[in-house]
C-alpha cells in the first residue's frame, strides 16, 4: 500500500437507527401519550420499544413482530390500525421501512427515557411553578365515603364508656345513613365504593387501622377534624357547604403530591374478601316444567306464617315488607365449576329446566342456602338495575357425594364442615348426600363406615339427612325446597338482626310453627364463615378440646359454659384438693338436651392433656 495513501478507518456509512422507523414512532407516541395521564402502560410501551431497538429485521406487519418479547396481542393489534390508517393516507406503495418526508428521526437514544438533564429541567420548573401555591387543608366534601366515617367515628368517640373503635361492618352499616354512595356496591362502571375513601383518610393521618380484624379509630387530627364536620352538620348552612367542599377538586392532587406515612399496624385480607364477594350476575329465569314428586323434609314448619313486627335490639336493623322482596336460592361457585364438568353442567341445566331463579357467588360455608333479595326498581339513565339488600333464611345445605364424602372423613374435613356449619347461625343445616348407586363400594373406606358416618351426623350431630341417589334427584330437591320457602315467607315481614344478637321471640316461633323473620343479612353471614378468619381464644381452646377423642362439640360447649379460657379451666384444676378431685371436676358436667354427664373418663383425659407436666404417654 503506497505511504502517501489516506487509510479510512470504521464504516463507510453509519447503519440505520431502527429498520423499523414508523413502528418506533407510534410506539414512542403511545408511550408518551400514556406517560402524560399518568398510566403505568407507559412502561409496557417501553419494554416494547426497547425490544424493537435490539431486532435488527425490517418488519412487513405487526403480526410479524410478536416473536419479539414484550409484543402481545394488544400491541400489535394498535400497530396494525396504524399502519393500516398509514397505507390509505399514503397509498399502498408508501414506504414503511422509511419515515415520510419532514417528519422528525426516530433514532434510538430519542426513543429512550427522557434524557436525564430534560428531565430535571421538568421537573425544576413544575417545582418552580407550583412552589408559591399554598397546600390546602384536607376536608371531605359532605355526604361522601371519608365525611361519613369521620363523623361516624367521632359521634362514638363522644359516647361516654365507649370502646373507642369500630370494625368495618358496623362502621359501614352506622356511615351508610350519612352518606349518599353505597359502601359495599361499586357505582355502574366503576370499582371503586365509598369505602375506598378510607385508604385516603390513613394516609391523611385521620384514621387509624389495627389490629386482625381491623379496628378502625379517629388520631388526633381526626378528632379535631372530626369536630369541625360535626359543628358544620349542625349548621347545614352554604357558609359550611362551601367550607366542606373547598377541596373536592384538589383531593387527587394531593394524594399525588403526597401525604402523612400510611398508618397500618397490621396486615388485613379485608380487600381480598371484598373482591371475592364480587359474584357471577344471577340467572334469568327460564320457563318452567313439572314439579318433581320429592317427599319434603321433616324440619319444615308446618303452621301458616304470621307476620312478625320487628323485635331486634340492632339500631342498624331495616325490614323487608310482603311482596317487597323475591326467594333466590344461592349455589357455592364451587359446585358450578372445575372438577366433573358433565355433572356440574348438569346441576345448572337441570335448575332451569325446574324455573328455579338461582345465583352462582362464592359462600364461606355450606353449598346452597336461600336469600330474601329486595325489589329494587330499575334507575333511568342506567344500565343495571341497582342491586338489593338481602337476609339469609334459616336454611343451609352441604352437598356430599359418597366420594367427597371418604375423602373428608380420611383428611378430617368432614367434621370441621359440621363444626362450622353449627356456627354458621343458621338453625336449620341439612345435609344432601348423593348415593351414586354403586359407586361407594370402590372407595377407600368400607361402605359400612361411610353408611356409620351418615347415620352419627343424623342421630349423633343432629344434622337432618336427605339421600338421593344422583344430580338430578339432589336439584328436584333444591326446586321444592325452594317453592316451599317461597309459599312460607309470602307474607312474612323479614327484619334484619346482628348476627351476634340471639332471637328474642326464637322459642316463641318455634312453638308457633312460624318461621324465623329476624334473620342476618348475607354480607354479615358470609363474612362471619370466613374459614381462616382470626379467632377468639374461646373458639380456638373449642377446636382444641374437640381434638379429644369422644369430645363432641355439644360436649366442648358443655365445658365452655363454665370454663371459657384454659386459663380459668388451669385455675379451676389448682383450686381442687386433691389429684381425685382434679380428675372429676369436668365429670358432672351435663351436655346435650337429654343433660348426660360428661363423665370420669373424659374428664381424667382432659385433666392429664392440660396438666401432664412433659410428653403424655
Amino acid at each position: 500500500m503506497p505511504a502517501s495513501q489516506q487509510v479510512r478507518l470504521g464504516r463507510k456509512r453509519p447503519l440505520p437507527s431502527c429498520p423499523n422507523p414508523l413502528f418506533l414512532q407510534w410506539l414512542t407516541e403511545l408511550r408518551d401519550d400514556a406517560k402524560e395521564k399518568g398510566l403505568k402502560l407507559q412502561y409496557v410501551y417501553q419494554k416494547a420499544i426497547s425490544s424493537l431497538n435490539k431486532y435488527p429485521l425490517p418488519l412487513q406487519n405487526a403480526k410479524e413482530a410478536k416473536i419479539l418479547q414484550s409484543f402481545g396481542d394488544g400491541i400489535c393489534k394498535i400497530l396494525d390500525q396504524k399502519l393500516q390508517r398509514y397505507l390509505r393516507e399514503n397509498g399502498p406503495d408508501a414506504p414503511i421501512h422509511s419515515l415520510p418526508e419532514g417528519a422528525p428521526p426516530a433514532g434510538r437514544q430519542d426513543n429512550n427515557s427522557l434524557d436525564p438533564s430534560r428531565k430535571n429541567a421538568a421537573g425544576d420548573q413544575g417545582k418552580n411553578k407550583g412552589g408559591g401555591r399554598k397546600k390546602r387543608e384536607y376536608i371531605p366534601q359532605r355526604r361522601s365515603g371519608g365525611y361519613a366515617v369521620l363523623l361516624t367515628l367521632y359521634r362514638v368517640s363522644q359516647i361516654p364508656g365507649s370502646k373507642g373503635y369500630m370494625f368495618k361492618m358496623e362502621l359501614q352499616a352506622e356511615a351508610q345513613q350519612l352518606c349518599d354512595k353505597s359502601f359495599t356496591v361499586p357505582d355502574l362502571g366503576s370499582k371503586y365504593t365509598a369505602w375506598s375513601s378510607v385508604s385516603t383518610l390513613i394516609q391523611k393521618n385521620l384514621v387509624m387501622k389495627t389490629h386482625n380484624p381491623a379496628r378502625y379509630s379517629l388520631t388526633e387530627e381526626g378528632l379535631a377534624l372530626g369536630e369541625r364536620l360535626e359543628s358544620l352538620e349542625g349548621t347545614k348552612g352554604p357558609e359550611g357547604d362551601r367550607e366542606e367542599a373547598r377541596s373536592e377538586g384538589n383531593e387527587q392532587e394531593e394524594g399525588e403530591e403526597g401525604g402523612p406515612g400510611f398508618v397500618d399496624l397490621t396486615v388485613s385480607d379485608d380487600d381480598e374478601e371484598e373482591k371475592e364477594e364480587e359474584r357471577i350476575q344471577p340467572t334469568e329465569r327460564p320457563t318452567s316444567s313439572a314439579q318433581p314428586r320429592v317427599v319434603l323434609p321433616g324440619m319444615f314448619f308446618s303452621g301458616k306464617p304470621q307476620n312478625v313486627p320487628s323485635t331486634s335490639r340492632n339500631p342498624n336493623s331495616w325490614s323487608l315488607l310482603p311482596g317487597s322482596y323475591e326467594i333466590i336460592l344461592c349455589v357455592d361457585f364451587i359446585e358450578t365449576t372445575g372438577g366433573s364438568k358433565n355433572c356440574k353442567q348438569d346441576l345448572v341445566k337441570e335448575l332451569q329446566r325446574n324455573g328455579v331463579t338461582f345465583d352462582v357467588r362464592k359462600l364461606n360455608v355450606g353449598d346452597f342456602l336461600w336469600v330474601a333479595r329486595e325489589k329494587v326498581a330499575p334507575i333511568p339513565g342506567q344500565l343495571r338495575t341497582p342491586v338489593g339488600r338481602e337476609l339469609v333464611l334459616d336454611y343451609i345445605i352441604e352437598r356430599k357425594r359418597m366420594d367427597d364424602l371418604c375423602g373428608s372423613i380420611i383428611d378430617g374435613r368432614f367434621r370441621e364442615q359440621k363444626f362450622r356449619l353449627k356456627r354458621c347461625g343458621l338453625r336449620n343445616p341439612c345435609y344432601l348426600v348423593e348415593e351414586c348407586g354403586k359407586a361407594a363400594s370402590h372407595l377407600s373406606l368400607p361402605e359400612t363406615t361411610l353408611q356409620q358416618a351418615i347415620i352419627n351426623t343424623q342421630v349423633v350431630d343432629r344434622f337432618f339427612v336427605k339421600r338421593v341417589q344422583d344430580v338430578r334427584e339432589s336439584m328436584a330437591y333444591l326446586t321444592v325446597m325452594t317453592r316451599y320457602l317461597n309459599k312460607l315467607y309470602q307474607n312474612c315481614t323479614l327484619t334484619c338482626r346482628s348476627r351476634e344478637l340471639e332471637r328474642e321471640d326464637e322459642e316463641e316461633e318455634e312453638e308457633r310453627g312460624t318461621p324465623p323473620c329476624s334473620l342476618i343479612s348475607f354480607a354479615e353471614f358470609n363474612h362471619g364463615a370466613i374459614k381462616n378468619k382470626c379467632q377468639t381464644v374461646k373458639e380456638v381452646f373449642a377446636r382444641q378440646l374437640m381434638q379429644v377423642s369422644g369430645l363432641s362439640g355439644d360436649k366442648a360447649a358443655a365445658i365452655l359454659e363454665l370454663y371459657s379460657t384454659p386459663l380459668s379451666l388451669l385455675t379451676a384444676y389448682e383450686r381442687c384438693a386433691g389429684e381425685a378431685d382434679k380428675e372429676k371436676l369436668l365429670s358432672s358436667i351435663r351436655y346435650g338436651k337429654l343433660k348426660r354427664n360428661l363423665g370420669p373418663a373424659l374428664s381424667r383425659t382432659v385433666y392429664q392433656l392440660y396438666c401432664t407436666q412433659g410428653a403424655l404417654t
